[in-house]
């Protein structure tokens, strides 16, 4: 998952909410930006109402009661994972069951422009998967009522085990993530893995450790300084909310969880606790010391690179970055994922600890042609055949429990996939960038000054409050709430 985008900035005396403004331009035929504050809203407009598609008698075969002479459509985000995955395995096993059952498919790199129109229009796609530049903001969707209540599908026997729903084989937090106000409406089938990424085989031929306290790491970075061979760590520079995983993890696991979820649901002074102060202040102590030169004019393509070609040992990212990049991996290159190590100390999470989140949303269209249908299509995904041969093409675990055993993985993903088995019970997410644009533009600069030197640690955290209760003070914000 990336945290990006720019959040403009409007006059308070002359405010209008953002529906308001989708509305006026949607009556006024505006074409909307394609990126940036405006891009990820949904269009309002068209039928609200969710259809009754259920024409057909449930059976053992079509448990989901859709009428495959309705057909299918499907539009897929064409980004760095691409569309084979949707194209080459899951398509055709629907295709496979259900014969009769004609299917569309598209793929695009602008997701709103192609499909926010359709929804406004009353004439969606039944399925989309909802990622990149130009995503399509999840509450509005669900606020306009264009997304289907996927509870039909949680209910209803898995692909492989009729006497298995498809709930049981999600992992817990895709059903929470995926949950607006009680009611499922997204899959998140991603299950990305956040930590310092590395490479396997140069750690093995320089005899080093990966570290399980703050105190092994830097002393890790240490030795790789002293060697001469490559920088200790890099980020992406030019989009230091790269950083936000690592200063929320060291910062979890020195207190808990309960850190997150005080920063997500805006209490007052979460920002300013000793925990955050403390992570935010190590992590400006390696990169003061241990920074890859050049860094802070780098963006994440060039940062990796560098990786690639032996110049640095460790950049924080996401599970995605295998895939991203395999293009660019030469020779014995090998990656792995070590979690974030908490402060000196006595902590509440363990070392295994782990930063997770689902990613990679699809949603059904609730004013679609054939709704059902495109629940079926989840289903097939949920399997163990669809989401195995996912993970094995595009290298990325999914939030499927287990279904990538037993399949060829590369380095990354079987790091990844050991990582989270390892953690067990202690992974843990944090939402309020996605959930609050304003402050994860905020907290990207300040992160940046933070990083390069020019705020300190406290003045940061001060910085962060501000914005997170101007955020809490906003009627025209909506608030969301973790348990």
């Amino acid at each position: 998952m990336r945290y990006s985008g720019k959040e403009k900035q409007v006059s308070r005396n002359n405010y209008v909410s953002r529906r308001e403004l989708l509305r006026r331009s949607a009556l006024a035929g505006l074409a909307l930006p394609a990126s940036g504050w405006l891009a990820s809203c949904a269009w309002p407009g068209g039928s609200s109402e969710q259809k009754d598609d259920t024409g057909k008698p449930a059976s053992a075969n079509n448990p989901l009661g859709f009428d495959e002479a309705k057909g299918l459509e499907v539009v897929i985000f064409d980004g760095g994972l691409g569309v084979k995955y949707a194209f080459d395995i899951h398509i055709p096993m629907i295709e496979k069951r259900h014969p009769d059952l004609k299917v569309t498919r598209s793929g695009t790199q602008e997701i709103s422009k192609v499909v926010q129109p359709r929804i406004n229009a009353g004439n969606p796609p039944d399925v989309v998967q909802n990622s990149g530049a130009a995503v399509m903001d999840y509450g509005a969707l669900v606020d306009e009522k264009a997304v289907a209540d996927l509870t039909p599908l949680l209910d209803a026997p898995s692909w492989d085990d009729p006497n298995v729903k498809v709930r049981d084989l999600l992992l817990p937090e895709a059903i929470e993530k995926g949950t607006y106000s009680g009611t499922f409406h997204f899959l998140w089938y991603a299950f990305t893995t956040f930590g310092l990424y590395y490479d396997q085989s140069a750690f093995k031929k320089h005899g080093w450790q990966v570290p399980r306290t703050w105190d092994d790491f830097r002393a890790l970075c240490e030795a790789i300084k002293k060697s001469g061979t490559m920088a200790p760590f890099t980020y992406a520079g030019k989009y230091p909310s790269y950083m936000f995983p690592p200063i929320m993890s060291t910062a979890a696991k020195a207190g808990g969880e309960d850190i997150l979820k005080a920063l997500d649901n805006l209490e007052d002074g979460a920002w300013q606790a000793p925990e955050v102060v403390q992570s935010a202040t190590l992590w400006q102590e390696i990169a003061k010391h241990y920074l890859m030169e050049g860094t802070t004019g780098l963006d994440h393509i060039q940062t990796q690179s560098a990786q690639n070609r032996g110049e640095v040992a460790m950049l924080p990212c996401g599970s995605w970055i295998e895939n991203e990049q395999k293009d660019h991996v030469k020779g014995d290159f090998a990656y792995g994922v070590m979690p974030v190590p908490g402060p000196p100390g006595e902590n509440k999470l363990p070392p295994e600890a782990l930063n997770v989140d689902p990613t990679m949303a699809f949603l059904v269209c609730a004013n679609g042609n054939n709704p059902r249908a495109g629940m079926e299509y989840l289903r097939a995904m949920i399997s163990k055949e669809g989401a195995g041969r996912f993970t094995e093409l595009v290298n990325t675990v999914t939030t499927v429990k287990d279904a990538a055993d037993g399949f060829d993985l590369k380095p990354g993903a079987r790091s990844a996939s050991e990582r989270i088995k390892a953690a067990g019970a202690n992974r843990f997410v944090f939402r309020w960038p996605e959930w609050y644009g304003e402050l994860r533009t905020e907290g990207t600069a300040a992160t940046g000054r933070l990083m390069a030197g020019d705020l300190t640690p406290a003045a940061w955290a001060e910085r962060m409050q501000r914005a997170a209760d101007k955020v809490k003070k906003d009627p025209e914000v909506k608030k969301q709430t973790r348990q």
